[in-house]
């Protein structure tokens, strides 16, 4: 092993020994406590970091119309919610199992094709606290979730198993990005299974789709999926209603096009996917995640 393995090794443990002390430390304080301590920290220090500049650009170009005032409330807003999104975190399972946490609206026609053992296609993106979707999917119908893996692997596997100890009695796989993740997706479908995704980021070698009236690379493989399985495609929203209190809005599958041109199909499915989340967007700006190099590089420099 070379010394810079050695190393990484070194740093990956003491990075995930870190967490462990901060997450043991934020569950003495209770969850609502510590969902508040969280939105102070990330109101408070979120808009001081470079990566804030990235927000700015996005908001930019989403919205024109609006003035750097509003844009920096926007900002602050947004630092609040991802700061109460981290301080939540540790209490997922605990936040899951609470009745009055996490109300669901509008999943009777998820719930028919659950019942009825038939595959489906759930997607969302990074909106209010996005960690309570898959849980809640899961405990309704056996569910597999893509993700992009946390770069450390102690890490990853410490927030994997708080996801996996909120799904409680349901079904849940949490799938990386990979060959192999894409394969148990095909399998999953075929079982009966639903699938999530969360779809607002950039994907490089997508294909172009608009945003905000703006190119955006986009994953097609949702599009595929659907269009392949015949599946209904179901868009799906947290929304906050305070600290730690949501709202899951299941809203009605997306048409799926059927013209006999697989490409032009594939196009609008995925066009109609970048829609949602923009209406999402507009709906509750601060509660999305501006913080995604969504466009064009050339657009943040």
């Amino acid at each position: 092993m070379t010394e810079s393995r050695l190393l990484r090794r070194l740093r990956w443990r003491v990075e995930a020994g870190l967490v462990r002390a901060l997450f043991a430390a934020v569950r003495t304080l209770g969850l609502r406590r510590a969902s508040d301590l969280g939105g102070w920290a990330g109101r408070t220090l979120g808009p001081k970091l470079p990566v804030s500049r990235v927000a700015e650009v996005n908001l930019r170009l989403a919205f024109p119309e609006r003035d750097a005032a509003w844009r920096r409330a926007t900002i602050r807003a947004m630092w609040d919610n991802l700061g109460r999104v981290a301080g939540e975190l540790p209490f997922l399972p605990a936040l899951m199992d609470d009745p009055g946490a996490v109300t669901v609206e509008g999943a009777e026609g998820f719930d028919a094709i659950a019942r009825a053992g038939r595959p489906a296609i759930v997607f969302s993106g990074h909106f209010a606290n996005w960690e309570i979707l898959t849980p809640t999917a899961a405990r309704r119908a056996p569910t597999a979730v893509v993700y992009r893996a946390i770069g450390n692997p102690l890490i990853d596997a410490l927030v994997a198993a708080l996801r996996q100890a909120a799904i409680g009695g349901g079904t849940g796989m949490m799938q990386p990005k990979g060959t192999a993740g894409a394969r148990e997706t095909l399998a999953h479908l075929r079982r009966g299974g639903v699938v999530g995704m969360l779809m607002d980021q950039k994907m490089n070698d997508g294909i172009e789709a608009r945003l905000f009236g703006v190119p955006a690379m986009t994953a097609p493989a949702l599009a595929h999926l659907a269009l392949r399985f015949r599946c209904p495609v179901f868009p799906t929203r947290a929304l906050r209603l305070g600290p730690a209190r949501y709202r899951v809005v299941v809203e009605p599958p997306l048409p799926l096009p059927d013209t006999g041109d697989r490409h032009a199909d594939i196009a609008a499915l995925t066009q109609a996917v970048n829609d949602t989340l923009e209406r999402w967007i507009r709906d509750r700006p601060a509660e999305w995640l501006w913080l995604h190099r969504r466009f064009d590089k050339a657009l943040y420099r």
